[in-house]
């Protein structure tokens, strides 16, 4: 299904003829019809003579109305430009004629209307110059079509001539993320809200969830009309009304954009490439406040030009536009630019980039060929720039980010992957990353799949060893920083999502980067040494065991004597056992009281704490830690006050 817009000077007969190729007169207000002049955008339909369904957006013609013109053709498929034969080319003419070309809508067919009031010499006179008007436009090698709405001279020629421009035309892309720009509101007795507009992107279907942007209202979907036919889908490239529950007529308002939720996000900066027409009253200069037009939206925008001063008229160069109100965008839109006083159209282009990072330094040559390489690039160059972009995302977001196709996207995410570039965090493994090389062949990409760039893994990973080295060096006694702390600090440090970081570790620890003992990350290189005074304290700490092994000094003594790290550290490093909270042994000593207990029971049968006590020479408190020890690590099993053999220690 295809939008054709119509475009030319006031009084040319646009309305007319319009009403005459479809039946519907497209002029919907009262002053419209009184004045004989359009005002507010029209819409009528129609079938082609093979069967093709097409709607019409028509336009006004007047100077005072241009505004409300861009709103009519920024979502059409190709345009009815309209030249009265009794006047020809007019100012408005060639306004449309450039705002067409910038707008890069791609052909059409010109009408010349009003043929009935000249002859046949005159007819041939402004063809001829109609010609040399449209030379080098993207209308150059449209049909010109002498037509006369009154005895509708020449209208069946038109409609060939209109289906002959549309023909082999590639419908329009659903890539699954519809968009609606909102063109028309309005209210009908016992419905509700109803807005207008072209359709774009992908499909929406009765029952659909809505989201009105950039406000973020959101609604459900009611109704679905497409040329006053009750449809169950609306699809792309069709002229759409859509009934809204949910959503109140105030709260909606032309430019706004009907979308699913999550799907688009509006923006107040976005990066451009631009033509500045060439018959423009002065240059462009930096700084300059121009109207922003893109979609349906009309916004107030500041100009920051990248890589000159200024551009004079005819030349084309880079702009960052920094916007008063957030519109909604994605790379590949075209837009127009306009003065606005006295109001001038200055030229127009495409979006590069709808969601730059920040503000672009003026003469950076990184942000100028990152630029470039959205604009030109091969698909798995505009995917990595949109991933740089991204930084850190669902596969999803870089996909709608770069607004290539999903097989085109899909294609891209994998060479990237293959050579690096894309790192993947695999969620169906617990966060567990791949990255690149042989395992790519294996992996599906899903667009809930969470994707890094290069540059940012290797920022992240940078971060997380230089913050876990430098704990290594403020406290070399430990074993390592306790993961719980190193997330809390990770989440200050860069800007992961707090839900991704457990799966950045994973990756870290998965890659060899940083290994995890428990409940503790360190650096693989890490390991505990002591100095020479250290291993002195240590020392003269074990002799005291030594001397009452199974009295030992308690867990305050040994910090006092060589200070809670390098305590901490005679537990890691096995030299001591803590077997209670307040109750710690040598290593070795449990071993040998494990062995001698063993004996004891296999010997003299099941034993009680008190003849432990007084086998090993110690006290209640040392006997009854002992022994809750080796229950908790089953090798002894406590049935009343006997202790037997666990299992198979018997």
């Amino acid at each position: 299904m295809y939008v054709i817009g119509t475009a030319g000077h006031v009084d040319h007969g646009k309305s007319t003829l319009v009403q005459a190729v479809t039946g519907i007169h497209p002029d919907r207000l009262k002053e419209e019809r009184e004045r004989e002049m359009t005002i507010d955008l029209g819409f009528a339909w129609l079938t082609l003579p093979g069967g093709e369904e097409i709607g019409i957006v028509d336009v006004p013609g007047h100077r005072d109305f241009i505004e409300n013109m861009l709103a009519g053709v920024g979502g059409i498929d190709a345009v009815l430009f309209v030249v009265a034969a009794d006047e020809g080319v007019m100012p408005q003419t060639r306004e449309h004629l450039a705002i067409l070309d910038l707008l890069q809508v791609q052909g059409g067919v010109v009408a010349l209307t009003k043929i009935d009031l000249v002859d046949q010499d005159w007819i041939e006179l402004v063809e001829e110059d109609l010609r040399r008007v449209l030379s080098g436009t993207i209308l150059e090698n449209a049909s010109i079509v002498p037509v006369s709405s009154r005895n509708r001279q020449g209208l069946p020629e038109l409609l060939k001539a209109l289906e002959d421009s549309i023909k082999n035309r590639p419908s329009r892309p659903d890539l699954g993320r519809p968009r609606l720009a909102i063109d028309r509101i309005f209210t009908i007795s016992g419905f509700g809200t109803v807005v207008t507009g072209t359709l774009s992107d992908g499909r929406l279907r009765l029952g659909d969830e809505l989201e009105i942007l950039p406000a973020g209202y959101r609604g459900r979907i009611r109704g679905l009309q497409t040329h006053k036919r009750k449809e169950d889908t609306a699809v792309p490239g069709s002229r759409t009304a859509v009934n809204i529950s949910g959503v109140s007529l105030e709260q909606i308002q032309r430019g706004d954009v009907l979308a699913h939720p999550g799907d688009y996000l509006p923006t107040r900066r976005i990066d451009v490439r631009f033509r500045l027409l060439g018959d423009v009253s002065q240059s462009l200069k930096h700084n300059t406040e121009v109207k922003l037009f893109i979609g349906a939206t009309e916004v107030i925008a500041r100009v920051r030009l990248l890589g000159n001063e200024e551009l004079i008229p005819g030349e084309s160069g880079w702009l960052q536009l920094e916007l008063s109100s957030p519109v909604v965008s994605i790379r590949g839109d075209h837009y127009i630019l306009r003065r606005p006083s006295p109001g001038e159209t200055l030229g127009g282009g495409i979006v590069i980039d709808p969601y730059p990072k920040g503000r672009h330094k003026r003469y950076s040559e990184e942000a100028l060929t990152g630029l470039q390489r959205l604009e030109q690039g091969t698909p798995a160059e505009i995917f990595q720039q949109a991933l740089i972009a991204v930084e850190i995302g669902s596969l999803k977001d870089v996909i709608e980010r770069s607004n290539l196709n999903s097989s085109s996207a899909h294609l891209a995410a994998k060479e990237l992957l293959e050579n690096g570039q894309l790192i993947r965090l695999n969620s169906s493994q617990a966060g567990a990353g791949e990255t690149s090389g042989a395992n790519a062949d294996r992996i599906i990409l899903e667009e809930t799949d969470i994707v890094i760039s290069q540059d940012f893994w290797n920022r992240i990973r940078t971060k997380f060893t230089r913050e876990t080295s430098n704990y290594h060096r403020i406290y070399p006694l430990r074993q390592g920083i306790p993961r719980e702390e190193l997330k809390s600090r990770s989440i200050t440090m860069t800007n992961i999502p707090p839900k991704l970081v457990n799966s950045i570790l994973n990756l870290l620890v998965a890659s060899g980067q940083l290994e995890e003992n428990g409940l503790l990350i360190r650096m693989p290189s890490h390991h505990i040494q002591f100095s020479q005074q250290q291993e002195e304290s240590i020392q003269r700490l074990l002799e005291k065991f030594k001397r009452n092994p199974y009295s030992p000094p308690s867990v305050k003594d040994c910090q006092a004597e060589v200070g809670e790290d390098l305590y901490q550290a005679m537990l890691v490093s096995d030299a001591l056992l803590a077997v209670a909270s307040d109750v710690v042994f040598r290593k070795e000593d449990v071993d040998k009281a494990i062995a001698e207990i063993r004996r004891l029971i296999v010997h003299d049968g099941p034993i009680t704490t008190a003849q432990v006590r007084d086998h090993f020479d110690t006290s209640r408190k040392y006997a009854l830690a002992l022994l809750e020890y080796l229950d908790r690590v089953k090798i002894t099993i406590r049935e009343g006050d006997y202790r037997h053999l666990y299992g198979k220690n018997q």
